[in-house]
């Protein structure tokens, strides 16, 4: 069965970094995101800057980034969304699968404004109710 076509994405941080670094693994979510509006959760947008520090990027290559990251359209935290992260954070502790608190902002980010998200990581998702995941994990 096909998923429904959606006019945007909430895009996880791994695909995110996939198209960036040009992984083979980003063939696979393009169908995902062709014709439609690239979201990035704002706690995706720090992850990657949190990478940059890490790897110790030069200046090139993070103006590279910052260029890629213009594709994604950043959805900010208000009081909806951070309502939305506390449902999302216990539910799952309830059900007794704690989530990471990345995850659980972008997973709420999805859920507040109705959108599906495309993630190679399906299983930091599950059990999550109502979230809609595509992924070509295999």
């Amino acid at each position: 069965m096909s998923q429904p076509r959606h006019r945007a994405v909430v895009v996880d941080t791994d695909v995110v970094s996939y198209l960036f670094k040009r992984d083979s693994r980003a063939e696979s979510y393009r169908p995902h995101l062709e014709a439609r509006q690239l979201v990035l959760s704002f706690m995706s947008l720090a992850e990657l800057y949190r990478w940059t520090l890490r790897r110790r990027w030069g200046q090139a290559r993070r103006q590279r980034l910052e260029a890629h990251l213009r594709n994604f359209t950043v959805y900010p935290f208000d009081r909806a969304l951070c309502r939305q992260w506390a449902e999302v954070t216990e539910e799952r502790q309830q059900a007794g699968r704690p989530i990471a608190v990345a995850d659980a902002w972008i997973a709420a980010t999805a859920l507040a404004h109705d959108l599906p998200l495309v993630t190679h990581n399906p299983d930091d998702f599950s059990g999550v109710p109502d979230l809609v995941v595509i992924s070509e994990a295999g």
